[in-house]
């Protein structure tokens, strides 16, 4: 197996008998050991081989959309955010494989979000199919430093399960942190209010579901022109950048990228985040004190309304390209990728940061060991889940490649906007992407 960082491929000097796999590099080294073993067991099977690249992400989706313009793409790629704008607009192009004969047979074991999730419209040929295979999911987790909460003179168990009161709970927690410690450079939430965080369109989006805030129906109709919807658009975004607003946020999340408020958290900055992924545990891992003792994970309060939150799942799924010379072998690969006792491998193998897209994984005793303070936590969070908007209508994908939401947070918290304002900015900005994908 050729294994290397990724530069210039899309020059596409590999030989064509090879197959080619472009993968996103794993945040920390146990996670891209997991695909390397992967790919070299399925090498050793087929007989086969394999030429693995390793990108950053954002290189990857860089490097994928010059190669397919250049008439050399890979023949697959992974990427953690592909699932957001990459794939689902490739599929609506044309430009990716179907995998139904992939994915069909494993059908039964999959959840249902994880289907809906890769059950793209390919608008070139007028049909609806499998045109990826989800290898794992995400959801939203909250974390917070025991010995920091303890410092503010506060208990876990003081911890409110409703929603007002578990956010103004972290706010108090702040000003007695600051006073016991003497240092105002401690905060009480590592939230994102970037453009360029994917994790600040995620959380939007998790907020506008705890508001019931509905965007595009299941029929792929969008809504934004209900009052109804408009108001809790509003009402979200005037919460969420109140945070940052109050001084509860480091001033420079408006900067952040995707790792920042990881690398904030772990620097003990924040008391508590929120991460659309276990990457911050699953990177103490090896310090049994940190993991056990002082990181805590712990669910979501319930939704304003009273009622259980869902979480909202992003599915990390692998896609082939339509043009790939080496289509059979791809298949091949990935239909072993996803067999159980690999898949449950891999996951497992990347310290859990993503959770198993088959329900029968997640009994296992990695995900149900009660001596693991996060994963235990953070599984129950996959028994009531829904899609992203992409699976209804793929112009979606174009609201969040665009960081729609991301640049409505900044106009209010650096520009001085109105929450409405801003709203309808966005709103309007939503509709013209769904006008030009019609």
């Amino acid at each position: 197996m050729g294994c290397q960082a990724g530069q210039n491929s899309a020059e596409g000097d590999a030989e064509s008998d090879v197959l080619q796999i472009w993968w996103s590099e794993g945040y920390y080294p146990e996670e891209t050991e997991a695909i390397r073993n992967a790919v070299a067991s399925w090498e050793a099977e087929s007989g086969l081989d394999a030429e693995l690249v390793f990108y950053s992400e954002k290189d990857l989706i860089q490097q994928t959309e010059s190669a397919i313009a250049a008439g050399n793409p890979p023949d697959v790629i992974y990427g953690y955010s592909l699932d957001f704008a990459v794939i689902p607009r490739l599929a609506w192009e044309g430009k990716l494989a179907d995998v139904t004969d992939v994915v069909g047979p494993l059908e039964g074991l999959y959840s249902s979000t994880a289907l809906e999730s890769v059950y793209y419209q390919n608008q070139q040929d007028n049909i609806r199919s499998y045109y990826a295979v989800p290898i794992s999911q995400q959801t939203t987790h909250i974390h917070y430093w025991a010995s920091l909460l303890e410092d503010a003179g506060k208990s876990a168990d003081a911890i409110p399960t409703d929603w007002e009161g578990f956010w103004a709970f972290w706010s108090d927690a702040q000003v007695n942190l600051r006073e016991a410690t003497n240092n105002t450079n401690l905060f009480a939430l590592g939230l994102p209010m970037s453009t360029a965080a994917t994790d600040t369109s995620y959380l939007i989006e998790q907020f506008l579901d705890a508001y019931n805030v509905t965007l595009v129906s299941p029929a792929g109709d969008l809504l934004v022109d209900n009052p109804e919807v408009r108001a809790g658009i509003i009402r979200v975004l005037e919460e969420y950048t109140q945070f940052y607003r109050d001084g509860q946020v480091p001033p420079n999340a408006i900067d952040w990228s995707d790792p920042d408020n990881n690398v904030t958290f772990l620097s003990r900055l924040t008391l508590m985040t929120v991460n659309p992924s276990m990457s911050i545990p699953g990177s103490q891992r090896q310090d049994a004190i940190t993991y056990n003792e002082q990181m805590v994970t712990i669910p979501w309060p319930s939704k304003p309304d009273g009622s259980s939150l869902r979480s909202l799942v992003s599915t990390k799924q692998v896609a082939i390209l339509a043009d790939s010379p080496q289509l059979e072998e791809a298949k091949s690969f990935l239909s072993y990728l996803i067999q159980p006792e690999v898949l449950s491998q891999y996951i497992e193998g990347a310290q859990g940061r993503f959770f198993p897209v088959m329900p029968s994984m997640l009994e296992s005793d990695f995900w149900t060991n009660e001596d693991d303070p996060h994963t235990v936590v953070a599984a129950t969070q996959f028994t009531d889940t829904r899609p992203f908007d992409t699976v209804y209508n793929p112009a979606y994908s174009q609201v969040q490649k665009d960081s729609i939401w991301g640049q409505a947070v900044r106009k209010i918290v650096v520009d001085g906007v109105p929450p409405e304002e801003a709203a309808d900015e966005a709103i309007a900005a939503i509709k013209q992407i769904f006008t030009e994908w019609e």
